[in-house]
């Protein structure tokens, strides 16, 4: 049997739910978790939390809650993000099927929901050992990751029910001055690139483009492959962020996190994935393979590279600011500092390259 590498591990510290009020709110709502509750913690990842709820040792669920000490409301809205799968799991088979939400803060001290658990295998800072990176597998992995970022876009967003879900008109202007602002609001040191990065990306001005469902943290540790072929994407995880928008600012993301061979060393510790690996398609062939599947153009491809690696590193302090204010001691998060000036010094080397 193929292991399945979403590997669980005991709560860390801090991080508890009470068990008892869980089971009770649970029994009552969702009839499928009616026996005994275990729960364990998916023990990746840096923003909501992720349990896998087992109950009567036969059904599992997955539940997700904003982290402790939260500061970024909206980055964190359990209801919205029940919703929006609610819906997408009709029209991508890909994003998981939701079951129950809850907003009593009473129950576990914050809302959240439960949903289905997909088993198979994840890419992170190493790969399982069921996969062998060759380099064709790379070459195939890599493809089957944008081909499903490009059918995502490619979705009739009003169709599925979608239209509601975020306000596509002026989003670049939009997102460079919001995500400027949760920088400036989570700021622990000076770090000059950032500010140099930010400063550029204000001064682009942009046409629109036509509205897509975006998931705005598209890589390889959000999505799940198939055990019995491993280049295959099953699920795709982690809609915390997904909102209506312009789908190359998406694309930029998926880019930002798209190390490969060449990059400076210390980038190449930040890697999600074999991005880097032999045969993996470069950020250059990332982008010409989504304008051959999406049939949209990728103009000023530099501009949402470096917004991805903008995005990112802001992404990155929040979650350092809140363990430098103590609102989280997962040690984890002590080095994320340094990270920040290792992603804002790649875009700024891209901005005076000129190239991705």
């Amino acid at each position: 049997m193929t292991a399945d590498f979403t590997e669980t591990a005991p709560i860390r510290p801090g991080e508890e739910l009470p068990l008892e009020r869980l089971a009770a709110w649970l029994h009552e709502h969702l009839p499928e978790a009616a026996g005994p509750l275990t729960i364990e913690q998916f023990p990746a990842g840096h923003s909501n939390l992720t349990y896998l709820v087992s109950s009567g040792g036969t059904q599992e669920f997955v539940l997700r809650r904003p982290p402790f000490g939260n500061q970024v409301k909206s980055a964190h809205d359990m209801g919205r993000e029940f919703r929006v799968l609610s819906r997408l799991c009709q029209v991508f088979p890909a994003a998981p099927r939701p079951y129950v939400f809850c907003d009593d803060e009473s129950v576990i001290g914050s809302p959240f929901y439960l949903m289905e658990r997909r088993r198979g295998l994840i890419l992170r800072k190493r790969s399982p050992s069921e996969i062998e990176i060759t380099s064709e597998v790379a070459r195939r992995l890599s493809t089957a990751l944008i081909d499903q970022l490009a059918l995502l876009h490619s979705l009739d967003y009003q169709a599925a029910g979608l239209a509601d879900l975020g306000r596509p008109e002026g989003y670049v202007q939009r997102q460079v001055s919001r995500w400027t602002g949760r920088y400036a609001h989570a700021k622990t040191a000076d770090v000059p690139a950032m500010n140099r990065v930010g400063d550029w990306l204000a001064e682009q001005h942009l046409p629109e483009s036509a509205a897509a469902v975006i998931h705005n943290d598209y890589k390889y540790d959000n999505v799940v492959l198939d055990p019995e072929d491993p280049t295959r994407v099953i699920a795709v995880l982690d809609w915390e962020m997904a909102t209506l928008g312009h789908p190359l600012m998406d694309l930029g993301t998926t880019l930002g996190y798209w190390i490969e061979a060449g990059d400076p060393p210390a980038l190449q510790l930040t890697a999600f994935g074999p991005t880097a690996a032999p045969g993996s398609l470069t950020r250059r062939e990332l982008v010409a393979r989504y304008e051959e599947k999406t049939g949209r153009p990728v103009e000023n491809a530099l501009f949402f590279y470096c917004f991805g690696l903008f995005k990112i590193a802001v992404i990155v302090q929040q979650i350092y600011a809140r363990y430098v204010r103590g609102h989280t001691h997962d040690a984890r998060f002590a080095d994320l500092g340094e990270l920040v000036g290792v992603l804002a010094g790649q875009a700024d080397a891209a901005i005076h390259s000129g190239t991705i």
